[in-house]
């Protein structure tokens, strides 16, 4: 089976599984898991950040961050297209009761300081208040620019917001860009790294921020049912995939670039290699077949997404072999189409 529909599908090495076998273990939720402490404290070092905390998903990441940032009836600005609005079930609306404000994502991710500028609720008890500012890195595998980055924490500091980054591809945007990883990070107040995505581990994000920060979201993880015990068997997997797969994403990169190239050149689809940075590709079927080509596909054990556009997204578990196998099954179908 070839998996492009997510970098989510990852499995773990054999020598990520020996690990997660060996790893000596605690009750995590009274701080004694040595594996978890260790992550901890290695992903809290390693990004220039005072502390950091274990969770399950990046959606809980998210949500935590959120939640720790912001009270019940309070606000917070980010993007139309940003993964902790459209695809995390409202859980800061429904589980925070924390107000949502999206706004309009530019073609390369960012949101236009004008229109953040005039989302901002005034000192009027009709109005929720305006707590925090949260972007995403990558969004839609594409990088912010770490000047707009920089913008945008002028911006929230002016106007008392927090800062909040989904980073849960955040290595991807790193690896892609070449800029220091503390510096890439350094303008948030807090932020998310997913490890179960490009980096291979099977299970698991960190939040990190200050020391109070981490602690809030300590107190609404366990209320939110996500405190967990012999946690280490898991968290080994998530240290190694910090040591050992951030810079390989550039593998990715290449083989992300190389799907689109090849995709460009079949008259049935339209993609453009110009606009793909990272690990995610887009392709629109002229034809309008889109649902059977991915059934097509699945029958010769190629999975994708098929949506419109169609996303393939690149992963360890793909090399250019895997690419070039997929397109050669999109060829055949439209041949025979």
């Amino acid at each position: 089976m070839i998996d492009f529909r997510s970098d989510t599908v990852t499995q773990p090495c054999n020598t990520m599984r020996q690990l997660m076998a060996d790893a000596p273990v605690g009750d995590d939720v009274y701080g004694d898991d040595p594996t978890v402490n260790a992550l901890e404290q290695y992903a809290a070092e390693r990004m220039g950040k005072a502390s950091a905390l274990y969770c399950s998903s990046g959606t809980q990441a998210n949500l935590l961050g959120i939640m720790a940032h912001c009270g019940r009836g309070d606000e917070y600005l980010y993007g139309q297209q940003a993964h902790n609005y459209k695809y995390e079930a409202g859980g800061a609306a429904v589980l925070g009761s924390i107000q949502p404000q999206p706004l309009a994502n530019a073609a390369d991710g960012s949101i236009p300081l004008e229109l953040l500028k005039g989302a901002l609720k005034p000192d009027d008890f009709h109005f929720a208040m305006t707590r925090m500012l949260s972007l995403e890195n990558t969004i839609g595998g594409k990088v912010l620019p770490q000047s707009y980055v920089l913008e945008a924490a002028t911006f929230a500091k002016a106007h008392q917001l927090k800062f909040h980054l989904d980073g849960a591809r955040i290595f991807n945007a790193i690896v892609k860009s070449g800029i220091d990883e503390r510096e890439a990070v350094a303008p948030f107040d807090s932020f998310t790294i997913c490890l179960s995505k490009g980096l291979g581990a099977p299970i698991g994000s960190l939040l990190l921020g200050d020391e109070a920060f981490i602690q809030r979201a300590k107190r609404l993880r366990k209320m939110l049912g996500g405190g967990m015990r012999q946690a280490g068997i898991i968290a080994a997997a998530g240290r190694y995939a910090l040591e050992n797969n951030v810079a390989r994403l550039a593998d990715d990169h290449n083989n992300a670039l190389l799907l689109a190239e090849l995709l460009s050149q079949i008259d049935e689809l339209e993609s453009d290699p110009s606009q793909v940075q990272t690990n995610i590709v887009y392709a629109r079927c002229r034809m309008g077949k889109a649902k059977q080509l991915s059934a097509a596909l699945a029958e010769q054990g190629i999975l994708v997404s098929a949506g419109e556009p169609i996303r393939f997204v690149t992963h360890l578990n793909v090399d250019e072999q895997a690419v070039r196998t997929l397109v050669n099954a999109i060829k055949q179908f439209y041949r025979e189409a």
